[in-house]
């Protein structure tokens, strides 16, 4: 069996879900992978809060187990602690080298994020682009925003606004599956 790592923040981890095993996004992921036939299995490494740098600094205990597929999902909260997206740029960089490096058949997704509308302007484009500008050096697949159709819809977050709601990874998880799928 071969395992896809899911190596990124709260919005990886399912921050606030009743049940992380079988509503995060790794969790759906893998119920979409059976039903498939597919001989794989996601592992979730998020962990709520992480930034690109505290992502570096926890990448090589997850490399310590086989890696093929490698989908990361880190950058917002650098952007909301005003981290500079060249900083954000050169970790993500950074990891991906790692997993390069430990794994060099890995194949890798790239999830991408975006600043809030009320953040609109250069700073929200320039972080909103980094992530593109990794995916193409990196010739990795890569889903521009992964919260697109969840991001700004309160039915489908929780309380809070910011984190996905179940309702609201399914709709993530049918974003993304055509992405990962295309990597199995």
């Amino acid at each position: 069996m071969k395992n896809i790592l899911f190596f990124g923040d709260s919005l990886t981890a399912g921050y606030g879900l009743v049940s992380v095993h079988n509503e995060s996004l790794p969790a759906l992921i893998q119920q979409k992978i059976e039903a498939s036939g597919l001989d794989y299995k996601t592992v979730n490494a998020g962990l709520s809060g992480d930034t690109t740098r505290g992502g570096l600094s926890r990448l090589d205990y997850w490399l310590s187990h086989p890696v093929d597929v490698f989908v990361l999902e880190l950058g917002i909260n650098d952007a909301i602690r005003g981290i500079p997206a060249a900083t954000t740029k050169q970790n993500l960089q950074q990891i991906i080298d790692r997993v390069k490096a430990k794994y060099p058949q890995v194949k890798i997704a790239l999830m991408g994020m975006k600043l809030p509308t009320f953040l609109a302007g250069a700073r929200a484009e320039t972080f909103s682009n980094i992530f593109g500008d990794v995916a193409k050096q990196n010739q990795s697949a890569f889903v521009p925003f992964y919260l697109e159709g969840v991001a700004g819809r309160r039915h489908l977050n929780l309380q809070d606004g910011l984190h996905p709601s179940a309702e609201g990874y399914k709709i993530i998880a049918d974003n993304i599956w055509p992405t990962i799928e295309s990597l199995l």
